[in-house]
């Protein structure tokens, strides 16, 4: 199972709008609205990295009110 971090920039006013949107696709674990540079932080998982980069760019980054994204995967060292 490959987990992963995907930080999200959004429209002014649209973090929450795009973080309970977010939080209704499946691979989606968790999805807050945050403050800081990024508007929106989402926990996801996939059983692989190509299903990952799927589920990124197939379904969180189609979002309506998303300016942005960088996913960063969770590494076990």
């Amino acid at each position: 199972m490959v987990h992963a971090y995907i930080l999200i920039q959004t429209e002014v006013g649209k973090a929450a709008q795009v973080a309970s949107t977010i939080s209704e696709i499946s691979g989606v674990t968790k999805a807050e609205d945050v403050t800081g540079p990024y508007d929106v932080i989402v926990r996801a998982e996939a059983e692989t990295v190509d299903e990952l980069g799927r589920l990124v760019v197939a379904r969180v980054q189609s979002v309506d009110g998303i300016t942005r994204t960088l996913t960063c995967p969770v590494v076990n060292i």
